[in-house]
């Protein structure tokens, strides 16, 4: 390796390690600020707090890295320029392109250890982190009650409207489902106006007072007759203690690794199965649902009703039973069938309106019934399974994206890099200044679109690979304009082609006024 090329890659190196350092421990004081809620007030080790801090890193580098890359490269190149050493190498002959040779190198080798941890180190972190966050879920759950919603604590679920005083220990408005042992389901339901928690300070046992409320317990019955006779018994209380045994919950397992998430854990080729295994699940779900939804609707029988009749026997054969399956109060008799059936054309399409209006108010109204009543109780059916497909068809999104981040996040850091090198030599600015607004302008600008991509992508409105890729195909033809700019010494935009005219036609106007004043003058 030659001296300048080993000189401009330890600058580099030294500037990437330094700029890397600072930002790792930028988003590791963001992970903590965001996680903080879920490790107060649990007594978690601090050996099981820096293991997940630990485990955390690698999942941090999808950002980190490509942001690091930018901001380096412009911090180095322009470095060089702001120093005029760009200048000695090219009264030397040598270009920008020789100059950037060894750090090309570095940076492919980069992307090859980039795409192996993003495969293998990655998932396995990430499996980590879920886990733990998990277990530490389960420690403590009386301090996790939260409002508005229903919390599973030890056999009850319980609801609070609003938490109030030290460590949210007042409760307004509970209501608490308790778990039965003998029957499946929730069949007691308490209800208060206000609650207090109560606990020793190294108690396992949570004590629930609960002030004003109502006891309703559902009584088991033989038959449903006896069910609506006494529905539930019904109590009230000025003041019911509830005592909740925690010694199961705070003895959790925090190496508990049981969890397996559908996407965030898998490498490439674990993605590709799961991946087809999705796709067919999904393709035969749809199948059976269209199947069901066309038998259950009666559309194939109708679609089969609207062709030409062969034969006049055949054809009220058909009708007739059509119409007796509709009509069970008031059946078509075969004469009168075919009586309106000879007045068609019967090698003419007889079409499900014309049948319609064949019939009397009576029997036009069974069949509207008939078809209203088909109606409003399969659209329930098909709104809730569109949205149980759409939220697979989410999930199958997530984890082609997630198989497509893999390969994406390497050639976004060469693309970065291309984008950041030439960027520094056009601005000619050095050190933490200029050259850190324009890295954090271009990584905003490279994130959120690949942010927006993605959310598009899930959706469904963008091809999934599109939300991964999007991003780094934007910024390609960027980078080869930095480096055309900055290989032919030209600025970050060239404005001539505005600017040129307009000089031209003032100093065109200023001229024919000049001539018209000495002609005035003479």
């Amino acid at each position: 390796m030659k001296i300048l090329d080993r000189y401009i890659l330890t600058s580099f190196v030294k500037t990437f390690f330094s700029v890397f350092t600072i930002l790792m421990f930028i988003f590791i004081l963001q992970s903590v600020w965001r996680f903080i809620e879920e490790f107060a007030g649990k007594d978690i080790d601090l050996d099981i707090i820096s293991k997940f801090l630990f485990f955390l890193l690698p999942n941090l580098i999808p950002m980190v890295l490509p942001l690091t890359i930018l901001l380096a490269s412009i911090m180095t190149f322009g470095s060089f320029a702001e120093q005029y050493e760009f200048a000695a190498m090219k009264s030397a002959g040598i270009s920008l392109q020789r100059a950037m040779r060894s750090l090309i190198v570095f940076i492919l080798l980069l992307a090859v250890v980039t795409f192996y941890f993003s495969n293998t180190v990655i998932p396995h972190a990430e499996g980590k982190v879920l886990n733990m966050r998990k277990n530490i879920a389960q420690v403590k759950p009386s301090m996790a009650i939260v409002e508005g919603a229903f919390n599973d604590l030890g056999d009850i679920n319980i609801k609070v409207s609003k938490k109030s005083g030290p460590n949210g220990k007042n409760l307004n408005d509970v209501i608490i489902h308790k778990k039965s042992e003998s029957r499946i389901g929730n069949y007691t339901v308490i209800k208060a106006d206000r609650g207090v928690l109560e606990s020793g300070l190294n108690s396992n046992v949570l004590s629930l007072v609960l002030y004003d409320g109502n006891y309703y317990d559902e009584i088991p019955t033989k038959t449903y007759q006896q069910n609506l006779k006494a529905p539930f018994v019904k109590s009230a209380f000025e003041i019911y203690v509830l005592n909740i045994d925690l010694s199961d919950f705070n003895d959790v397992d925090l190496k508990d690794e049981s969890y397996r998430h559908p996407y965030k854990m898998l490498n490439i080729s674990e993605l590709k199965i799961q991946l087809d295994s999705f796709s067919s699940d999904y393709n035969q779900r749809r199948e059976s649902y269209d199947r069901f939804i066309k038998q259950r609707s009666g559309v194939n029988r109708v679609l089969n009703t609207e062709k030409k009749f062969e034969t006049k026997e055949d054809n009220s054969r058909k009708i007739n039973q059509s119409i007796d399956k509709s009509l069970s109060n008031e059946p078509v008799s075969s004469d009168s069938l075919n009586a309106k059936v000879e007045s068609y054309d019967l090698y003419s399409t007889l079409s499900v309106d014309s049948l319609f209006w064949e019939y009397n108010d009576r029997q036009r109204s069974q069949l509207f019934n008939v078809a209203t009543n088909s109606v409003n109780s399969i659209i329930p059916q098909i709104s809730s399974k569109k949205n149980q497909m759409k939220q697979r068809k989410m999930l199958l999104n997530k984890i082609e994206m997630s198989m497509h981040n893999k390969y994406a996040l390497p050639f976004a850091c060469i693309i970065l890099f291309f984008v950041g090198a030439p960027l520094g030599a056009i601005i000619r600015k050095g050190g933490l200044g200029l050259p850190m607004v324009v890295a954090i302008i271009v990584f905003l600008t490279y994130h959120f679109i690949g942010l927006f991509a993605g959310n598009s992508a899930e959706g469904g409105s963008i091809p999934a690979f599109l939300g991964s890729w999007l991003s780094t195909i934007i910024l390609f033809p960027f980078s080869v304009y930095l480096t055309y700019r900055a290989t032919t010494d030209q600025g970050f935009v060239n404005l001539d082609f505005i600017f040129v005219p307009i000089e031209k036609g003032i100093k065109k106007i200023k001229t024919n006024i000049f001539n018209i004043r000495n002609k005035e003058n003479d």
